[in-house]
């Protein structure tokens, strides 16, 4: 008697008339009397403005006109710093929805002045006249939802005066016309929602190294190392036709002065538990570890450095200067040869 049952509606579901979904969000809808601003679905589902930039066109919107909405003020209002509301008013203002021009006043003052659309997409299209003015506000009773249905009168023909002695027209009554359906309201148009792929593309397959000149001795000495790894490690069971697909990369390594011992450890290293693609994973490890060439001995030699010229010291003014000869500083030969 005391199991708990978890498929019973919480109390403030249960007076919802509509089915509940069995996941999502799920809406209750209150009526609102007082104190409420209307925002259309463009922006409030925009599919290219963050998160931020909805949450603060939606609270210009309900603001009366007069309203300071600049950074400075938003960031007294929220938590969020001035950054990210720079950067938020930044995408309403490249999507339309703000607009903040500089506007020169009297003795010389300048001011911002900021103006909010409430339907940029309804604007651009024509045929629309905005309203400078605050959000629409409503205080009076919303009205209930109740589905409306149209009646159609059906035309009575009128009677046929008796002045004259004529048989009466039998009456037919007209059909009803059908109800044209309501047409509805297109909303502002915006970018289409991309959603990102659920895979990242696989890169291309590096191709196996080769050596520069294939020698009967280098494929004789590749074919035996890949051939004797199963000594060493019992998964890498290779197949004669994997082993003359791999003796080209091998053969690379031992052409880069790669010892025997040094390979086989660089391949059967740290094999994974359980390896299923002997041929696969010795190939990736041949391709990705591939050590570049020796450097030779003119490589590993210490760079030359600049001659450096040494300092001497002036015979006549007994300041420093740089020179392979000693004599006299730059100034003092001047002054020699205006004397001269």
């Amino acid at each position: 008697m005391d199991t708990q049952h978890d498929n019973a509606l919480p109390p403030a579901l249960a007076g919802i008339p509509a089915p509940v979904p069995p996941s999502g969000v799920v809406h209750l809808v209150i009526p609102h009397t007082s104190r409420f601003t209307v925002v259309g679905n463009h922006l409030a589902q925009h599919a290219e403005l963050s998160l931020v930039a909805i949450g603060v066109g939606v609270h210009i919107q309900s603001l009366p006109a007069g309203t300071e909405v600049g950074i400075k003020a938003l960031a007294a209002r929220f938590p969020e710093g001035e950054v990210k509301i720079a950067r938020a008013l930044r995408e309403l203002e490249a999507h339309g929805y703000l607009s903040r021009t500089r506007v020169r006043l009297t003795k010389g003052r300048v001011a911002t002045r900021t103006v909010f659309c409430n339907q940029p997409g309804a604007v651009l299209r024509g045929g629309v006249v905005p309203v400078v003015g605050p959000a629409v506000r409503s205080t009076a009773p919303a009205p209930t939802l109740v589905r409306e249905h149209v009646h159609v009168p059906v035309a009575v023909p009128e009677p046929v005066a008796k002045a004259v002695p004529v048989p009466e027209p039998t009456a037919v009554p007209e059909e009803p016309r059908p109800v044209p359906e309501p047409v509805p309201v297109q909303e502002a148009p915006h970018a289409p929602v991309r959603l990102p792929s659920r895979t990242a593309p696989t890169p291309p397959r590096r191709p196996l190294p080769h050596p520069q000149a294939l020698t009967p001795e280098l494929r004789q000495a590749a074919s035996a190392l890949l051939a004797d790894l199963r000594r060493h490690a019992e998964e890498l069971v290779l197949s004669e036709e994997a082993v003359e697909e791999l003796v080209p990369g091998v053969a690379a390594w031992l052409e880069r002065d790669a010892t025997t011992d040094a390979i086989r450890r660089a391949l059967t290293a740290d094999l994974p538990k359980p390896l299923k693609h002997p041929a696969r994973f010795l190939r990736h490890r041949l391709t990705a570890l591939l050590p570049p060439p020796l450097p030779g001995v003119h490589d590993l030699a210490q760079p030359r450095r600049a001659p450096v010229t040494p300092f001497q010291t002036c015979d006549g003014c007994e300041r420093a200067f740089r020179s392979h000869d000693p004599g006299h500083c730059r100034d003092c030969r001047a002054q020699y040869w205006e004397a001269a």
